[in-house]
């Protein structure tokens, strides 16, 4: 990360946008060898009685030995061995946050979220819901949501995501990190490349909608992709150097997302799409597939669809949309759709770092592809790209 939190916080209150961004009060952000240690001393020298949320495999992936850690050095601490579903699977719902709930005592002051997006995603919700803090030890480079206060969670069936907040302290250790299997690494890396699609859905909302957009906060999350797509031969390579850079990049763009105070940054079309297939697999009871594996083959429906259709209805549109300089934002989206990577583009960079390129290598058939495309743009309430196409009158109302 080429910032500190200071300066980041010193850059936002400078920000010319016009908009209100919200300072990012995490202490500390740790990405190195040993973190775990830091871990320890930064939970002993602030609170007594904590709990640690995780599953099966990050328990003993880093959980025990920061157990440990914390006995040695008297902090009384439970543990929450996250459920998994039938199929094997922990999923952020109902009856998991009520296992980190009864988890918890009346002593209990901190979560300590040891996983990596889900078990993140139980204890932000449940330490928000608690009113204590929690610290973030991730322990795959698997999503970008360690920092920011998004916590995406199923209910009655339905993804949908909470405004909760931030952790205290991030501490990821590189150790842990590179012990984890390759995919959860290639889970990070579709994350990071649906920023492509993400923020030209988010551009394109603020030129056609008049949504709030904010051109310093898209050039940090630009910043976090780019370094990705530099960096894909170390990142695919698994070793230190490039799981650190990965991680960086990742938290770098939560940062951006906790600094606009929503997800817009990095969550468009891309994100609707995979969270719809989500949603499928489980009310057909099939099994859960890693976030970003999702996120990346979806980016490459979501820039195929963009770049065919998005131009055209537009175009079609011209003279009858009613819209005060539509000639112009015509062009402008023209220029956004001309920058967007083409599909095969965004296959290629998946596949330099061991992804998966295709729906269908996931489990997910052409009919759950074509209906998401004609459905997934209600699960937010955001003007991307996908919902023009579906409803490309609609941004009347936008501007009602």
């Amino acid at each position: 990360m080429d910032w500190t939190i200071e300066e980041l916080n010193h850059l936002a209150a400078e920000c010319s946008c016009g908009l209100t961004h919200h300072p990012i009060e995490i202490r500390e952000i740790v990405v190195e060898p040993d973190a775990l240690r830091r871990a320890a001393a930064f939970v002993k020298s602030s609170f007594q009685h904590v709990c640690i949320f995780a599953d099966a495999n990050t328990f003993r992936a880093a959980g025990q030995e920061l157990a440990n850690r914390l006995k040695e050095l008297a902090v009384t601490l439970s543990v929450c061995i996250m459920e998994p579903d039938v199929n094997g699977d922990v999923v952020a719902d109902e009856r998991t946050l009520v296992q980190g709930f009864l988890a918890c005592s009346p002593q209990t002051e901190a979560i300590l979220a040891v996983g990596a997006g889900t078990v993140h995603d139980i204890a932000r919700f449940c330490s928000f819901k608690m009113r204590i803090p929690f610290i973030s030890i991730p322990t795959a480079a698997s999503v970008d949501g360690f920092t920011s206060a998004g916590a995406p969670l199923i209910v009655r069936g339905v993804k949908q995501t909470f405004q909760t907040q931030a952790p205290i302290a991030v501490f990821s250790d590189v150790n842990v990190l590179v012990q984890a299997p390759r995919r959860l690494a290639a889970s990070g890396f579709g994350d990071m490349i649906g920023k492509f699609t993400s923020l030209a859905d988010w551009n394109f909302g603020h030129l056609v909608a008049d949504e709030p957009y904010c051109p310093w906060i898209a050039t940090l999350t630009a910043k976090a992709l780019e370094t990705c797509v530099d960096h894909v031969h170390e990142i695919q390579a698994g070793g230190p150097e490039g799981i650190s850079i990965l991680m960086r990049a990742l938290i770098l763009s939560g940062l951006a997302m906790l600094l606009f105070g929503q997800s817009y940054p990095a969550s468009g079309g891309e994100h609707h799409l995979s969270h719809d297939w989500e949603m499928e697999l489980l009310r057909t009871g099939k099994p859960q597939v890693l976030h970003g594996l999702k996120v990346g083959a979806a980016s490459v429906v979501i820039a195929e669809t963009y770049k065919k259709n998005v131009l055209a209805v537009m175009q079609s549109l011209e003279g009858r949309s009613g819209q005060e300089g539509y000639a112009e934002r015509v062009e402008a989206v023209s220029h956004l759709l001309a920058g967007l990577p083409s599909a095969d583009d965004i296959r290629a960079w998946i596949r330099l770092a061991g992804g998966v390129e295709e729906p269908a290598e996931l489990g997910i058939d052409a009919a759950l592809v074509a209906a998401s495309l004609t459905r997934a743009h209600r699960l937010r309430n955001r003007y991307t790209m996908l919902r023009f196409l579906n409803e490309p009158m609609s941004f009347h109302k936008e501007n009602a």
